[in-house]
């Protein structure tokens, strides 16, 4: 099969097309013939060397992929055959075929078409567990996500709205603050045009956000507690602004304030079983129903996802990007 690797970390240009054997599915595995692969920051932070898989992944990149069911592994009784599915995955995505957890996998329902399926899976499971999970959201509450167009802002929008979250967002330019409306938030804020601290008390009267997804770390956080009401929750996702902050820890035990983070990849398979039972109960109805798509950006061949990385690493996509695998 063809798949995508590098030798040594770099740019988008180190990405090459590779000839490597079909990976063999083991107990409680399936083997996926790709259709579709999301592209995904992680993915870019692993091309350049800072984001290893995990012990026993593929050294392939790509972390959620689509496509159908073409063997199984001992001991797999939940999916088919022949079904097509989507899934999570912790590697080998940017290759024409794929290994994943039965567990892990979702099915594709009529209407939802494969490429859309792809991109759902990663910004899913991050969003469910982190919003939901990790930082209590209910109805009526306020939420504040850093890059309301990115593929993670774009779900946590679309997701929040569907749960009955006001949705503010910040985005980087008029434009973009005009396609995170359309989406679904309730207020976009450019973050460089104002000063977000600021635009988040004016809309909420001076109240804060009850929970404030980041993805920026570093200088942010002390800025994104300035947003937080009293008792709120403050989750990361991601560190692009730097793994280090400077911390009030006197303004945290006055406002009751939480801060808490996770990272998807390396946790266990069974969590992420669990995790794929509770989003399949509780927000894939949704997608069945159609009230749920991803946000698409533009769709690449699996032999340009180089280019690929390189719209992504420019900042100028709005929602996912995707790997077409079928060629």
């Amino acid at each position: 099969m063809t798949a995508i690797g590098f030798e040594a970390p770099g740019g988008p240009e180190v990405l090459v097309p590779q000839s490597l054997a079909v990976p063999v599915p083991g107990p409680g595995q399936v083997l996926v013939k790709v259709a579709f692969a999301g592209v995904n920051r992680p993915d870019v932070v692993q091309r350049q060397g800072f984001y290893p898989p995990p012990p026993g992944a593929s050294p392939i990149p790509g972390l959620e992929i689509s496509g159908q069911v073409v063997a199984l592994g001992d001991g797999v009784t939940e999916v088919l055959p022949g079904q097509a599915v989507c899934a999570l995955v912790s590697g080998g995505g940017y290759a024409q075929y794929c290994l994943a957890e039965a567990a892990h996998c979702l099915p594709v329902p009529d209407g939802l078409p494969l490429d859309q399926a792809a991109a759902l899976p990663e910004t899913l499971f991050t969003v469910w567990h982190n919003v939901f999970e990790r930082g209590f959201a209910r109805e009526g509450e306020t939420i504040l996500v850093h890059g309301g167009t990115s593929g993670i802002g774009s779900m946590a929008t679309l997701l929040g709205k569907a749960f009955g979250l006001t949705v503010i967002v910040t985005c980087g330019g008029a434009d973009k603050c005009a396609k995170a409306l359309e989406i679904g938030a309730a207020h976009a804020i450019d973050y460089k045009a104002t000063d977000f601290v600021e635009e988040v008390a004016r809309i909420t009267q001076g109240r804060g956000v009850d929970l404030v997804l980041d993805m920026v770390a570093g200088s942010y956080v002390m800025r994104n507690l300035k947003c937080l009401a009293d008792d709120g929750r403050h989750v990361t996702i991601a560190v692009q602004g730097g793994v280090k902050a400077e911390l009030n820890m006197a303004e945290i035990m006055r406002r009751r304030l939480t801060l808490t983070g996770s990272t998807l990849r390396p946790r266990s398979n069974e969590f992420k079983a669990l995790l794929a039972q509770e989003i399949l109960s509780q927000a894939w109805p949704l997608v069945e129903e159609g009230e749920l798509r991803p946000v698409m950006d533009r769709a690449y061949a699996l032999s340009d996802a180089a280019a690929a990385h390189a719209r992504m690493e420019a900042g100028d996509h709005i929602g996912k990007i995707v790997l077409d695998a079928r060629g």
